[in-house]
């Protein structure tokens, strides 16, 4: 008998049932850092990010935005009471602000209208949806976890979820990477060849906020929130398959009230 065939039987059905049920596996995923605490007087946390991801308020608070994140953990190491990697994998946000925690004044409001707009344009995108991804830029990591969807434990076609080679059948643009110059036409060419209504979504840091380039080189934009019009932000430094998965489902509408290891769509 084949060694596939007896392993098969002996693994059984590896499938994930998220979101339909709840994955414990989805809730062990390190997510971007969160405050959980004030800074000690004298410290200066913002001067140990790499990325520039940690700011200090008037009050001599601190904030995090979590599109600049690299899950480099410098901050977390130097200051374990102040900051702490988030659970799960619900890091996406419908808005770019959203990406700032402790969450901004206003952010609540703003996001239920972005959230119902999306949910009238996208209205008829439900049973069958293709994506199409373009490399702006990536180091790799991201399209290592974007292949990771079709394998066996997270089976993106079981949602009715499938991958197009042309932007003519595509509803959802996966983009990844920091926004290189040399892939602005390219990436404006795929999008204004998709049919509407269409969903952009920035998979991974890079894509969101250029990453450890920062806000712009000679060759990268600083992400490619300037080059398209985002519908979901990702960070990630890469983003887990469940991640990518939780923001497809959140562009479409069709995250359960309260899955698990979700953030609650922001």
């Amino acid at each position: 008998m084949s060694p596939w065939v007896l392993r098969g039987l002996r693994d059984g059905v590896v499938t994930t049932r998220w979101p339909k049920r709840p994955d414990g596996y989805a809730d062990t995923w390190r997510g971007p850092v969160v405050v959980t605490g004030p800074p000690p007087p004298g410290d200066d946390p913002a001067a140990v990010c790499p990325t520039g991801a940690i700011s200090r308020g008037p009050g001599a608070e601190v904030a995090v935005d979590q599109g600049r994140c690299v899950l480099c953990g410098r901050c977390v190491r130097r200051f374990p009471d102040v900051f702490a990697f988030s659970a799960g994998i619900g890091a996406a946000s419908l808005t770019r602000p959203g990406l700032v925690v402790p969450p901004l004044p206003g952010t609540e409001r703003d996001l239920a209208a972005v959230r119902a707009s999306l949910a009238e344009r996208t209205a008829a995108l439900r049973r069958s949806v293709h994506l199409r991804h373009v490399d702006a830029g990536s180091d790799g990591t991201e399209e290592q976890e974007i292949a990771a969807l079709l394998n066996p434990v997270y089976d993106i076609h079981r949602l009715g979820i499938y991958f197009t080679a042309s932007p003519r059948h595509a509803d959802v643009l996966l983009v990844t990477g920091a926004g290189a110059y040399g892939m602005a036409e390219p990436l404006r060419r795929t999008y204004d060849g998709m049919p509407d209504p269409k969903i952009v979504i920035a998979v991974g840091t890079d894509a969101v906020s250029g990453g450890l380039l920062g806000d712009g080189t000679y060759a990268t934009s600083g992400g490619v929130g300037s080059v398209l019009p985002v519908d979901v932000w990702l960070p990630g430094s890469p983003p887990p398959p469940f991640a990518i998965l939780y923001a497809l489902l959140l562009a479409l509408g069709r995250l359960p009230s309260a899955p698990a290891g979700t953030g609650g769509g922001r």
